[in-house]
């Protein structure tokens, strides 16, 4: 069992008769293992005041739900002090936060819409578009609308910790890259492509 109250990854001194640094030591062994290794172990402190190295793959299933309830409830106290620890985490193994690199390959997004004068945002246009669209899901008519590509076979890397503009003339589909990337696009339109 462990102290509730601290950090799962406390990293406190715990001076023993002596003046040795018994924690100190601990954690030096544990950086100088392999990469692989580190990940995967910890020191913790227990009720009584040990603190234990251990193989966090090997722990049992009551010990694995108390550290978990005890990151939970430090995210839950103070998420920034809970984020800086894990920072301070990565940092003692050397391990670096993962980083995304999204790709896209030729991406198509098209959507049917109305032209000229029936595009314009009027009452009465609105209300020809809401019949118009009652009729095509009873499948009684089919409008006349045109196709309109908004992006056409767009492909592309945006690579992890790079500042990434996105540059292009008004109407140009900025945004519906953003949203095509973000996962967030209407239903409204048809995607091809990723």
């Amino acid at each position: 069992m462990w102290n509730s109250a601290e950090s799962a990854f406390t990293r406190t001194p715990s001076y023993r008769e002596g003046g040795e640094d018994e924690e100190a030591l601990r954690w030096a062994a544990l950086e100088r293992l392999p990469t692989y290794a580190r990940v995967r172990r910890g020191i913790f402190k227990n009720v009584v005041g040990d603190h234990k190295e251990m193989d966090l793959s090997e722990l049992e299933v009551q010990e694995q739900k108390l550290v978990l309830e005890r990151l939970v409830s430090s995210v839950d106290d103070d998420p920034e002090r809970f984020f800086d620890r894990m920072r301070k985490r990565f940092d003692a193994v050397r391990l670096e936060f993962p980083k995304i690199e999204v790709r896209v390959q030729n991406v198509t997004v098209e959507s049917f819409v109305h032209v000229g004068s029936r595009a314009l945002p009027t009452i009465p246009n609105f209300v020809f578009n809401m019949t118009e669209a009652l009729l095509r899901r009873l499948r009684i008519y089919r409008g006349d609308r045109s196709k309109l590509t908004i992006l056409d076979d767009v492909s592309g890397i945006i690579r992890p910790s790079r500042l990434t503009l996105l540059l292009g003339p008004p109407s140009s589909g900025k945004t519906t890259l953003l949203l095509a990337l973000a996962g967030r696009l209407g239903n409204d339109l048809q995607v091809l492509g990723f």
